[in-house]
């Protein structure tokens, strides 16, 4: 058990002492904002961004003007806690990308919604493995707008063939927020499914990212 002098460490000297795992999200944050404002600690400061918006999502992707009607948040501390965001999304990508990794059902939902969940229009992403399962690439391979994304299945089997796949990933991105799958993404998947087979090469899942939620079509059967 810790002693009182270990509870009232400041964030930074915790954190070394114990690893950031210990942490609380207040504490985690302080030590990015650095300073609070006069009169204001750093640690209140947090505690009152972390009152204001609902989730930490919803902190690191929010507006300036959001920030503003919480005192003490200004140009520098906005644009900090903008490269967070973008830091965090940058690290699942080197995960995935970099080290080649054999891919867990946690880990494809984790790094797709690092990369999709905060897009203001459809994209749809594709995954491609190897008969291991391991990543060869992911690709932005559609954009489209606000409510639609044209998927062109053939282009996604002549991407598969070009780096010898044995498996793909699909998913994309509602910017409404809902994850449920509309009429027309499962139409798509069955097209995708059905041009992937006669060159086989295995549709895996296909994921459905809204803002903090997300449907995978393998957990709901339908793959």
């Amino acid at each position: 058990m810790k002693d009182e002098q270990d509870v009232l460490m400041p964030p930074r000297e915790k954190l070394l002492k114990y690893g950031a795992r210990v942490l609380t999200d207040v504490e985690l944050l302080a030590i990015f904002l650095r300073t609070g404002k006069p009169g204001v600690h750093v640690l209140v400061l947090a505690n009152r961004l972390l009152r204001h918006f609902p989730s930490l999502r919803h902190l690191l992707t929010a507006e300036l003007t959001e920030f503003r009607q919480v005192g003490g948040i200004g140009m520098a501390k906005y644009a900090q806690l903008h490269a967070i965001a973008e830091l965090a999304r940058r690290y699942y990508s080197a995960c995935i990308e970099e080290e080649k990794a054999l891919l867990s059902p946690e880990m494809t939902r984790i790094f797709l919604q690092s990369q999709l969940s905060d897009e203001e229009r459809e994209i749809f992403m594709v995954i491609f493995l190897d008969n291991q399962n391991r990543v060869i690439k992911c690709s932005r391979m559609f954009m489209g707008t606000l409510g639609h994304v044209e998927v062109h299945p053939r282009e996604i089997v002549r991407e598969g063939m070009k780096v010898n796949a044995a498996a793909v990933i699909l998913a994309h991105n509602h910017p409404s927020g809902r994850a449920e799958p509309s009429r027309a993404d499962k139409m798509i998947t069955e097209r995708i499914i059905k041009t992937c087979t006669f060159m086989d090469i295995r549709v895996l899942d296909h994921l459905v990212i809204g803002r903090g939620e997300y449907v995978s079509f393998a957990e709901r059967g339908w793959i």
